[in-house]
């Protein structure tokens, strides 16, 4: 019996559905917020994510990751809706991982280069 891998699948299902949202959501946004306050928002929302990934990591908090960010914006004040907060934070999860998987590759092709 043949094994079908369909991790390459779903990842690619689940980059396209990150990049639709991004691609709605960023300009909704954009359409009430000023530039300037969009970009502190997101930085924001990135700080909160890797921060609830580092925390979980070293087992400081015990509710979800995303409740933990989503507490941690309210607490700072941001006022956008639940539904333009989820999208913010899932985009900042699809870049973060994004980049842990070009770092991946990128150091399996050192490892590659380095044995031969």
């Amino acid at each position: 019996m043949t094994n079908i891998n369909l991790t390459p699948i779903l990842t690619a299902l689940i980059t396209l559905i990150m990049a639709i949202i991004t691609y709605f959501v960023i300009p909704v946004l954009r359409g009430k917020i000023s530039a300037e306050r969009l970009k502190i928002l997101i930085d924001w929302v990135m700080i909160a994510v890797k921060a609830a990934e580092q925390m979980k990591a070293a087992g400081l908090i015990t509710v979800p990751k995303k409740d933990f960010v989503i507490a941690f914006l309210k607490d700072k004040g941001v006022t956008i809706t639940d539904e333009e907060l989820d999208a913010l934070i899932e985009a900042a999860v699809f870049e973060i991982n994004k980049a842990k998987n070009l770092l991946e590759k990128d150091l399996a092709l050192q490892d590659v280069i380095k044995n031969e």
